[in-house]
């Protein structure tokens, strides 16, 4: 399956998928090798800790593999449009006034975190926002009902 992405969303997960493989890998198998000198396997709670980090992290590998493998890399160019790797900044309007500025940076799917403001095509509002222009307005619905918002700049 297709994973659109950044070319910096790229490098961050090939940096985590390094680290991941080199240093974290040790890490548990030093942690394995520990709870192992403990002895008795079965009452060894050490052992199921660090065998259940093994199981993680060898799942965060392979997932990462995936992704990597499968990532197509979006090119940034500009564009008076919506599209990944654009920067938005919209405004909620009332009473045909904007008020409340915000801005989003949409990236692929695996870069998405609402909490630092980069949103992917995928979600309800970057997918309201996609293949809009500078001024353009657009309704959005929300659980306490529609919102009107109006796309100020694009960069």
């Amino acid at each position: 399956m297709e994973n659109q992405i950044t070319k910096g969303g790229l490098e961050k997960l090939k940096k985590e998928f390094e680290e991941l493989k080199t240093v974290k890998r040790m890490e548990v198998a030093e942690k394995l090798k520990h709870a192992i000198s403990f002895g008795d396997l079965s009452e060894n709670a050490a052992y199921s800790e660090a065998k259940e980090a093994q199981q993680f992290l060898e799942h965060r590998i392979a997932e990462l593999s995936q992704l990597i493998k499968n990532a197509v890399v979006v090119e940034e160019k500009q564009s008076d449009k919506v599209q990944i790797g654009s920067a938005v900044i919209i405004a909620e309007v009332l009473k045909e006034k904007s008020v409340h500025e915000e801005k989003y940076i949409v990236v692929g799917a695996t870069e998405a975190d609402p909490l630092e403001g980069k949103i992917s095509p995928d979600c309800p509002l970057g997918r309201a926002m996609m293949g809009r222009k500078a001024g353009d307005t657009f309704n959005f619905e929300t659980p306490g009902g529609k919102i009107k918002y109006l796309i100020v700049a694009i960069n």
